[in-house]
């Protein structure tokens, strides 16, 4: 059954979410169990993905570096594992999340709570594996070249919006999948290949003054440069910073760059919140 109330508010959305958070933490803890029960590897899933985007990027690395006739720094590996793992967050939350809704129809259909919890779910759960990551980084930075400096404090904020809008993401894909079917493989195919559309084996530098700006059109880059330019650089990022290349001086980093991205995950949130709720009272007609 669902509600007549009609949610179409911001308030209202979050208000009924905050209401379920006890099925929300169930959600993400049966994905967890169901994930790693009878695992053979373990917790080690966890960090697969993320090895195997990091081992993919020193490759692609040391090509370019042996082609330039230089050696790769660690700092780069760092770089790469750095961006790695909220990668593999994004991808694997969006993954799961985008077929919650028709992977739960049983539930839909017999009882009513805000639908919402379910993505939310998968990404809350997607969050493990994050954690697993973050420590195993803890560790591995300091011997890759990650600095020490107040700088660190903004990583904690750049995660917070990088669940946010995944979070976003996984809610709007998930409603869109339940009214056309053939969303979840046009997901696969832009996680499959989106990695190359965003900094996460190289850095935006790398394409020189005039490709840096394009490439941070792509709401998860700031993301992930301002992770790499704050830990492993030391860069307040209130501040821009221009770097010195073969071809020139490019801009590496614009305050603005943080602003749009923040405002893409928690408008973008927001945005797939209210647009849940105003469509949901369709699901039944769909599943």
């Amino acid at each position: 059954m669902i509600t007549p109330e009609g949610a179409t508010t911001v308030s209202v959305a979050v208000r009924e979410i905050h209401e379920h958070r006890d099925l929300l933490l169930q959600l993400a803890q049966r994905d967890v169990r169901v994930r790693y029960k009878q695992a053979a590897m373990g917790f080690a899933w966890a960090i697969l993905t993320p090895l195997l985007v990091i081992g993919a990027g020193t490759l692609l690395r040391l090509a370019v570096a042996s082609m330039a006739g230089v050696q790769l720094d660690r700092s780069e590996v760092g770089s790469l594992a750095l961006k790695a793992f909220p990668w593999a967050f994004f991808a694997g939350a969006i993954g799961f999340a985008v077929q919650s809704i028709t992977g739960n129809l049983t539930l839909v259909t017999k009882v009513y709570f805000p639908r919402a919890v379910l993505p939310l779910g998968s990404v809350l759960a997607q969050l493990f594996d994050l954690a697993i990551g973050c420590l195993a980084l803890v560790l591995l930075l300091p011997f890759l070249g990650a600095q020490l400096t107040p700088a660190l404090l903004w990583a904690p904020l750049l995660l917070v919006l990088l669940v946010c809008l995944t979070a976003g993401v996984g809610v709007f894909l998930a409603c869109a999948n339940l009214f056309f079917r053939d969303v979840k493989y046009i997901t696969q195919v832009m996680l499959t290949f989106g990695v190359f559309f965003t900094p996460v084996l190289f850095d935006a530098t790398a394409f020189g003054a005039r490709g840096v700006r394009p490439l941070m059109m792509n709401p998860l880059s700031p993301l992930f440069e301002g992770l790499r330019l704050s830990i492993m650089e030391g860069h307040n990022l209130l501040e821009p910073l221009t770097v010195l290349a073969k071809a020139g001086p490019v801009v590496a980093w614009e305050p603005w760059f943080l602003a749009y991205s923040a405002a893409w995950s928690i408008g973008g949130l927001l945005f797939a919140l209210v647009l849940f709720q105003r469509t949901q009272f369709l699901f039944a007609e769909y599943v």
